[in-house]
């Protein structure tokens, strides 16, 4: 564990594991780094994987308000020039704030897994004004129920009940990851806002120029492919790939099917050629 000091003099809190050339992983929304400790021990014998909580979360510093992704941007810059990592994983609204990095930063490689990027409205945000009021109403179960619905318009759960769903959710705040999830919801209502606002044409990302896998799982929400076929689209250097029988937590769960790819991807030499589409 390593404690390095950020520009506003907060102390970002690195937590480091494995040998090999060095990897950031930058998480998603509702979660904190203790969900990516499998994929960190799993990458550990070929690569230096780096973990650290984003602002508000954990052992990490309170974020800066009024909310925007910029924060989140020049920490990730710190921890880059810290670790002389070129290599990143952002996953869910980490994978928005790494795209967005890749603009500015030196990043070689980039992988992200179901990155909450909206294209022309591909990422549904209809639920989110919803969600947002029922948390200014203290109900965390009734936002936290909008905000599953509204997100995994994959799952069957999601065509139930609202009731139904708030009584689901109210059980599973009483669980260990269901309080930080509630804990951790004000946050991911106001990065699903920062996504919302930044909708906009897949060009806007043109200018990344590392390369870059856009991966999503099978099992989770269809609107991760096409969000991922417009980006490769646009970006340079980019190729798509889908993980069979896995959804938006595949990641956490690091099983070899997505660490495999993952591992294959940061161990290639980097080449200045578009790679094909998979």
């Amino acid at each position: 564990m390593e404690r390095i000091t950020a520009s506003d003099g907060a102390t970002i809190v690195l937590h480091s594991t494995g040998s090999g050339p060095g990897i950031v992983v930058v998480h998603g929304g509702g979660v904190t780094i203790d969900v990516y400790r499998r994929l960190a021990a799993a990458l550990a014998d070929r690569f230096t994987v780096h973990l650290y909580n984003r602002r508000g979360r954990a052992d990490a510093p309170p974020r800066s308000e009024p909310y925007t992704f910029e924060q989140d941007i020049d920490d990730l810059a710190l921890v880059l020039e810290h670790t002389g990592a070129g290599n990143v994983i952002g996953h869910s609204s980490g994978g928005f704030i790494v795209l967005q990095a890749a603009l500015r930063l030196p990043i070689d490689r980039l992988a992200l897994y179901d990155a909450t990027v909206s294209i022309d409205g591909g990422f549904p945000t209809a639920w989110l004004d919803a969600a947002r009021e029922a948390l200014r109403a203290s109900d965390t179960a009734r936002a936290l129920a909008i905000t599953a619905g509204g997100i995994n318009t994959q799952m069957a759960a999601s065509k139930l009940p609202l009731g139904v769903r708030t009584a689901i959710c109210r059980a599973f705040l009483r669980t260990r990851i269901g309080r930080t999830m509630g804990d951790l919801l004000p946050i991911t209502l106001d990065e699903s806002h920062q996504v919302r606002v930044h909708d906009g044409p897949a060009d806007q990302w043109a200018g990344v120029t590392a390369e870059v896998l856009l991966a999503c799982g099978a099992d989770g929400p269809p609107y991760y492919v096409e969000l991922n076929e417009a980006l490769a689209r646009a970006l340079p250097r980019a190729r798509t790939l889908r993980i069979p029988r896995s959804g938006h937590d595949a990641i956490n769960r690091a099983h070899p099917r997505l660490v495999d790819p993952l591992a294959a991807f940061f161990a290639a030499p980097v080449t200045p050629e578009r790679a094909d589409q998979v």
